[in-house]
């Protein structure tokens, strides 16, 4: 019985979905900059805590937005989302009551600012902001306290960050901070 298919003509032709790169219902998001993360375990900076070594690079290599006296301004490496930032006091600690009451005023004063700036700069719609202290409680960088300010918009998120682990992010980091520190009140 015959499916009105000539099955020789059909052994000699490749399919296209056989072809790399040809659509199908998968979308992907390519982002290779996140493999130096992911080879580098969970811990990616075992010498040398990155907040620590960030102030002594100019600003642009320590990806810095804005220093204070006490604490200092810079975009996440690895962002959740375009203009991620961290607020870092420069003293190496590990935990929000180990911090001096300048220290967390500072902190304080910096993440005010900080969403000033990514709500003039993105037009944020809101944030996201919050200390993982210790290992256990999510802190990539555990030995140094950190804050995070991250900027949220009604559609920047969708189910790739929760199932794939994978987030686009529209800018470039560089661009991002020349931009943030461009508008950062003097």
């Amino acid at each position: 019985m015959s499916n009105g298919r000539d099955t020789d003509a059909d052994a000699s032709v490749t399919g296209s979905d056989a072809f790399a790169g040809v659509p199908d219902e998968f979308q992907r998001l390519w982002t290779p900059h996140r493999m130096a993360y992911i080879q580098a375990g969970r811990e990616p900076h075992h010498e040398e805590c990155p907040f620590c070594a960030a102030p002594e690079k100019s600003d642009e290599d320590g990806l810095i937005v804005a220093r204070g006296r006490t604490a200092y301004v810079l975009l996440n490496l690895f962002p959740y989302n375009s203009g991620h930032l961290l607020v870092c006091p420069y003293r190496h600690i590990s935990t929000y009551d180990q911090a001096t009451p300048d220290e967390v005023a500072e902190i304080g004063a910096l993440t005010q600012v900080g969403m000033r700036v990514l709500r003039e700069t993105s037009r944020c719609e809101g944030f996201n902001l919050g200390m993982n202290q210790g290992a256990v409680a999510g802190a990539g960088v555990d030995g140094h306290l950190h804050q995070h300010i991250v900027p949220r918009w009604s559609s920047d998120a969708n189910f790739f960050p929760i199932i794939a682990k994978t987030k686009a992010l529209p800018q470039l980091l560089g661009d991002v901070r020349h931009t943030l520190a461009e508008a950062w009140p003097r």
